[in-house]
C-alpha cells in the first residue's frame, strides 16, 4: 500500500504523542513521519526517531541537542534545537500535524502548521483558549483544517459529522469529576499534589491532571469549543458523568441527540484524526456497555469548582481575558506541583490575575504573547504574595 500521509509531530514525547506515535508504528505502510519534535527528552526522542525512520528531530531545549546529535549520529536523521529549529519543523510540508506541546509554548509552532494549509490535528487546547482568533483567522486565510483531539471535542466533531450545524440546539462535554469529585472544600483545601494528580480514570500528564482536578481544563475545553464549533457559552453545557463512556453530545432542533461513546482511551480519538476521514485500527478496548452497567449524569457544583465559572466569564469577557486565564493558571498550578501554593489557591490566584488585567484586546500573536508574558509576571507575583512567610 502506498503511504497515505505525510506526517510532523509537534510533542512527540509526551502522552498524546508518544500515543501518536504508536498508532504510527502499527500502520507504517500508510504514514511517513517527516519530523519529530520534543521539549528536552533527547533520548526517547532519538529512539522514536530511529524507530519511525523520521527526517529530522528537534529538541526545543539547546542543552539537550548535544545528546539528541550524538544518538542520532550514523542514521541520517537530521538533528536541531531551538525555538526556530521547532517553528522551522512545524513548517514543514506535510499532510497532517500533530500539534501537541502543551501551555503557550505550543502557540508559535501550532500557527506555523496551520499556515502550511493541510490537516492539524490540535491536542493544545491552549493555542485556541489563548490566540483562538489569531488561529482562526490563519485557518481560513491558509484553508487548514482543525481536527480535535480532546476526547470531548472529538466526540462533538464526530457528532457533527451529517454537517448540519445550523440545526444544533447546545452541545454538551462531559467530565469525570477529577480526584474530587465527592470531597468537601475542606478536603481540598488539605490537598497535596499526589492526591490531585491520581485521576481516576485518564492516564494524563501533571499538569493537565491538575486542572482536571481543579475543573479548570473543562472551562478551557468550553472556551475552546466556542472557536472550533462557533458557538456562545449559552449553546455549551457541562456534564459531570464519572464512567468516562459518554464523551460528548448534540442536541438538535428536532429534539435528537448524537452521543459517541468510546472508552476512556486517548488513542480513540489520536486515531480518528489521524486517519481522518477515514478510520483504522487501535489497540484500545472496547466498550462493554454491560458491563459498565450504569451511566450517571450530574451538573457541575461551581461552588465546589469555581474554575469552570471563572472560564465563562474570561470567555464572555472576551479579548484576552482567556490568554490571561490560561497563563495564570499554568503559573499557578506549577506553583502547587512545587507545593508552594494551596490547592484552592490555584483559582483563586488565576482570579487575583483575571481581575488585575481585565480584558484588553488580542488581535495579533505578538500582543498574545505580551498579554501572556504579563499575566505570568502578576500570577508569579502573586503565588509569592500567598507563601506563609510573604511580608
Amino acid at each position: 500500500m502506498a503511504v497515505e500521509k505525510t506526517v510532523t509531530v509537534l510533542g512527540s514525547t509526551g502522552s498524546v504523542g508518544t500515543q501518536t506515535l504508536e498508532l504510527l508504528a502499527a500502520n507504517p505502510d500508510r504514514y511517513r513521519v517527516v519530523a519529530l519534535v520534543a521539549g528536552r527528552n533527547a533520548r526517547l526522542l532519538a529512539e522514536q526517531a530511529r524507530a519511525l525512520r523520521a527526517e529530522l528531530a528537534v529538541v526545543a531545549d539547546p542543552g539537550a541537542y548535544a545528546e539528541l546529535k550524538a544518538a542520532l549520529a550514523g542514521t541520517g536523521i537530521e538533528a536541531a534545537c531551538g525555538a526556530d529549529a521547532v517553528e522551522a519543523a512545524s513548517s514543514r510540508p506535510t499532510d497532517w500535524t500533530m500539534c501537541a506541546i502543551t501551555g503557550a509554548a505550543g502557540l508559535a509552532s501550532t500557527l506555523a502548521a496551520i499556515r502550511h494549509g493541510k490537516s492539524v490535528a490540535l491536542a493544545n487546547k491552549e493555542a485556541l483558549v489563548c490566540a483562538g482568533d489569531v488561529m482562526l483567522r490563519a485557518v481560513a486565510a491558509h484553508g487548514a483544517t482543525l481536527l480535535p483531539v480532546d476526547s470531548e471535542h472529538n466526540a462533538i466533531f464526530q457528532a457533527l459529522a451529517d454537517g448540519n450545524r445550523a440545526s444544533v440546539d447546545k452541545i454538551i462535554l462531559t467530565a469525570s469529576g477529577g480526584p474530587f469529585r465527592t470531597s468537601s472544600r475542606a478536603e481540598m483545601a488539605a490537598a497535596l499534589p499526589e492526591a490531585a494528580l491520581r485521576h481516576p480514570v485518564w492516564s494524563m500528564g501533571a499538569k493537565i491532571s491538575i486542572d482536571s482536578a481543579t475543573m479548570m481544563n473543562k472551562g478551557l475545553e468550553v472556551i475552546e469549543a466556542a472557536r472550533l464549533f462557533d458557538l456562545p457559552s449559552a449553546q455549551i453545557g457541562v456534564l459531570i458523568h464519572p464512567q468516562s463512556v459518554v464523551h460528548g453530545l448534540v442536541y438538535y432542533q428536532d429534539g435528537s441527540v448524537l452521543a459517541q461513546l468510546g472508552s476512556p482511551d486517548m488513542r480513540v480519538p489520536i486515531a480518528h484524526c489521524l486517519a481522518w476521514p477515514r478510520r483504522i485500527a487501535t489497540a484500545a478496548p472496547r466498550l462493554d456497555l454491560a458491563s459498565v452497567g450504569r451511566l450517571e449524569f450530574s451538573e457541575p457544583d461551581l461552588d465546589q469548582f469555581p474554575a469552570l465559572r471563572l472560564a465563562r466569564e474570561a470567555l464572555q469577557a472576551g479579548g484576552g481575558a482567556p490568554t490571561i486565564l490560561s497563563a495564570a493558571n499554568e503559573v499557578a498550578v506549577a506553583a502547587f506541583l512545587a507545593r508552594r501554593l494551596g490547592f484552592l489557591d490555584i483559582v483563586s490566584v488565576v482570579a487575583d490575575v483575571l481581575a488585575a488585567m481585565g480584558a484588553p484586546d488580542a488581535d495579533d500573536l505578538a500582543t498574545v504573547v505580551a498579554l501572556d508574558a504579563e499575566a505570568r509576571r502578576l500570577a508569579e507575583a502573586v503565588c509569592l504574595s500567598r507563601l506563609p512567610n510573604a511580608a
